[in-house]
């Protein structure tokens, strides 16, 4: 509700300067609520008006508030005295509703008709009268509006249509670019009033998108465009038209469970259909309607046109400029066909999926004139069907090893893991024939769909080139070490784009496009992929490499500080290996109660905290991106050992970026003296500043670094690169600043010195900036020489193979 708790004088207030403030609100019509006028240039002319309305504090029935305003006009005869407005209407705090004059007018003229009653009250044999004979007006021709959801609609049928002497109303246009918009509020408004079983329907393959689509491109509530699936017949939807042994057409068909109602209310917006320019694309933009999870499943996710264009053009490098002429073309899981955009030899190429939908619409392509053969797509389930089922020419194809060489199975699969199903597990989800027959090779990569697609490939009909979108895990993932084994396919080029450039992938990393020739036996170790970014253009090249074998930063940590003493100043909170789960590593004071569930925690100490620190920091200081995603960190060499420069540079970027909170009990990571900050009493803790003096060493008992004596030593005390040191001086600066304030916290940690000066939301966040000059200029400098600071650290993470090249 945009207006809750207010009377119903000052929601009229609020409608008129949020609404109509380009309009004269202030006229009194008799008992009317709301005037709308155009604001008068000359006094001689009577002023034109273009809405009476009626208003309710609250959230109302506007069918109620709308028959209350005629009986208010009717009682007063208001059109005998003012000229009628081109509109009618009712608002709440919640909603507008509108209807036109000419649509009620003549309710006003009936004959014996007692106007002589309260209009308010609703219980009146004049006020049923009313009701029912202006219901089903008000059914077909009012248009509303909810502030909250159709803001911008509401401000644009109003700036259109309150016009004086406009004839007609002006309705919102669509095209192909809001017609999804408008599809996710007909998904609230019409979809709840269609009379189907939604779960059930998605297990057979309808979805709403279909329903949509046949009342979209509709003119008069008759569907058009013939080939839908399912159409629009009036007042109800038929689909799945067949033909009988007769001859004649069969179909299902349903209607809705309010009369339609809603579903009229609706389109009372909106002019339909949209342009015919525009058919054809809306319709190949189907898998935007798809719901997420069966996208996923069935990999109707569209590729866009640059990377298609990319693809090709990486296609035509490997294989030559008349690869389309020399090879045949496969998409096993083509969606409505995008991916098979520009090229030219149609008899080459064959197309299928496991949705009849999708190949009826590239069916209805064809028909207009996509470069497809009829012949050439097909249903088909490519992880459960037997190849018997494909067409005669495809499996001539298959068969023959030749052939199959010439063969180049060309897809985005679908991408769907055990993981994005909340509460199963890998192996309990996205079972296939496929998945079955193949488990023990697949191994923990068999919840994936798109490597259950690329090992019945491999295994089924070796030979042949695989062209594929997918992401980097195929190269990288740990749990993808057995398929690696298996998949022994030489990587014969490849390139990567960022992922959120593919319509309704989240999240920011890398998808790339591989080339794969199964016929040549090789396994992946390394490779060099081009890089482009989200406009198509080349920014450079990254090195990726296979990780089977190696040890990581995971196994390092825990050889490294499993021992400590009981005592402990802190908690690291870390897991996986990888860029991707950068912000799940943090050093905080929380008790041991509070921690979070999953990943790993390891209690901090002297005995640990350099180590620990080198962990923060290897994971930290080097900023997570689309590209460096899937990056893993790995157990180091030795070299490390020796370079205290690097363990103290580590030491430092941790003491300024960790969230310790003085909340949660003694803080020990005070890098300052009392001296130093000027502190106007004693902190509980020392323990930072003692140890970075040398007074504090580790357990002589415990062996930090799993290395001898003579390897590992302590200055005393420890000595700082200029760039820490830097780091020091402006943390110094902003303490001091600090301990200025007014009773200021003297145990605050870096945390608390943060939210003291930047504070929080209303949803409880700390806000990104402050009010306060001197403190940004302050933790902004601090800032910079962080940053300074890491840029010194980034070469050493290489140097000691933290991370690979």
């Amino acid at each position: 509700m945009k207006y809750p708790n207010i009377r119903e004088e000052e929601l009229k207030n609020k409608i008129a300067q949020d609404y109509f403030w380009l309009y004269d609100c202030t006229k009194i019509m008799g008992n009317l609520d709301f005037c709308v006028s155009m604001l008068q240039t000359d006094e001689a002319q009577e002023q034109e008006s273009l809405l009476w309305a009626e208003a309710k504090k609250g959230v109302s029935d506007v069918y109620l508030s709308l028959v209350q305003l005629i009986l208010t006009i009717g009682k007063a005869r208001t059109f005998d005295k003012f000229l009628p407005p081109a509109m009618l209407g009712a608002f709440d705090s919640e909603k507008m509703a509108f209807i036109p004059y000419t649509e009620i007018y003549e309710v006003f003229y009936q004959n014996d008709f007692n106007w002589n009653v309260a209009p308010s009250n609703y219980d009146t044999k004049e006020f049923k009268l009313i009701f029912e004979k202006v219901k089903s007006v008000i059914d077909s021709k009012s248009l509303i509006y909810y502030y909250l959801k159709d803001e911008r609609e509401l401000k644009i049928f109003i700036k259109n249509n309150f016009v004086v002497g406009k004839y007609g109303l002006t309705k919102t246009t669509i095209d192909k670019n809001n017609f999804m918009i408008i599809y996710n509020k007909w998904l609230q408004s019409v979809k709840p009033t269609i009379a189907v079983n939604w779960e059930i329907a998605k297990k057979n393959g309808i979805i709403d998108g279909d329903f949509y689509l046949a009342d979209l491109l509709s003119q008069e509530n008759n569907t058009l465009k013939e080939k839908l699936f399912v159409l629009l017949k009036n007042d109800h939807y038929e689909l799945d038209r067949v033909l009988d042994s007769s001859g004649f057409f069969s179909n299902k068909s349903t209607g809705f469970t309010d009369s339609q109602i809603a579903h009229t209310q609706f389109w009372n917006k909106y002019n339909r259909p949209p342009k015919e320019d525009y058919w054809d694309y809306i319709v190949e933009r189907r898998d935007l309607l798809v719901p997420q999870d069966v996208r996923e499943r069935k990999g109707s996710f569209f590729t866009p046109q640059i990377w298609v264009e990319l693809s090709q053009k990486y296609l035509t490098d490997v294989l030559g400029e008349n690869w389309q002429d020399e090879y045949y073309i496969w998409d096993c899981a083509c969606g409505t066909g995008n991916l098979l955009t520009g090229l030219t030899n149609k008899y080459n190429i064959y197309a299928s999926t496991l949705d009849i939908q999708d190949i009826n619409v590239i069916h209805d392509r064809i028909k207009n004139g996509a470069n497809l053969l009829n012949d050439h797509v097909f249903q088909f389930d490519f992880l459960n069907d037997d190849f018997t089922k494909l067409p005669q020419s495809l499996q001539e194809i298959i068969n023959n090893p030749e052939k199959r060489k010439k063969l180049v199975v060309y897809i985005n699969p679908p991408y769907a893991e055990g993981d994005n199903v909340k509460g199963i597990g890998r192996r309990d989800v996205h079972v296939s024939k496929t998945h079955d027959k193949y488990q023990k090779e697949l191994s923990k990569a068999g919840s994936e769909i798109f490597a259950q697609f690329f090992v019945r490939i491999y295994l089924e009909f070796n030979g042949v080139l695989l062209a594929e979108f997918s992401k980097l895990k195929i190269l990288q993932a740990p749990n993808f070490a057995g398929f690696r084994k298996l998949f022994e396919a030489k990587l014969e080029k490849i390139f990567v784009v960022p992922a959120d450039t593919f319509d309704n992938v989240k999240g920011k990393f890398p998808i790339g496009f591989f080339i794969w020739n199964t016929a040549k036996k090789e396994v992946f170790q390394k490779t060099i992929t081009d890089v482009y970014d989200s406009k198509g253009k080349f920014i450079n090249t990254k090195s990726i490499v296979s990780y089977d074998g190696s040890k990581y930063i995971s196994d390092w940590i825990e050889v490294n500080s499993n021992d400590i003493s009981k005592s402990y100043i802190g908690h690291l909170a870390s897991v996986a290996n990888d860029f991707q789960n950068q912000r799940m590593i943090f050093i905080d004071n929380e008790r041991k109660e509070n921690w979070k569930k999953g990943g790993r925690h390891t209690r901090i100490s002297s005995e640990n905290l350099v180590c620990i620190s080198i962990y923060f920091t290897v994971r930290h200081c080097i900023d997570a991106t689309w590209l460096n995603d899937r990056d893993q960190f790995l157990f180091p060499n030795d070299s490390w050992e020796k370079d205290k420069e690097f363990q103290n540079d580590c030491l430092a970027y941790t003491l300024f970026t960790n969230n310790i909170q003085s909340k949660y009990g003694i803080n020990h990571w005070i890098p300052f003296t009392e001296y130093e900050v000027n502190s106007r009493l004693r902190f509980e803790s020392n323990f930072m500043s003692k140890f970075i003096k040398g007074k504090i060493k580790p357990d002589e008992e415990i062996n930090l670094f799993a290395v001898s004596e003579s390897t590992v030593h302590y200055e005393v005390p420890l000595k700082f690169s200029p760039e820490a040191t830097a780091v020091f001086d402006a943390g110094r600066e902003l303490w001091i600043y600090y301990h200025k304030q007014p009773n200021c916290n003297v145990n605050a940690a870096l945390y608390d010195i943060r939210e003291h000066f930047q504070g929080r939301n209303e949803n409880g966040k700390m806000n990104n900036k402050s009010k306060d000059e001197t403190y940004m200029v302050l933790i902004n400098n601090l800032r910079e020489k962080l940053s300074i600071l890491s840029e010194k650290i980034e070469p050493k993470i290489y140097e000691f193979e933290f991370l690979k090249r």
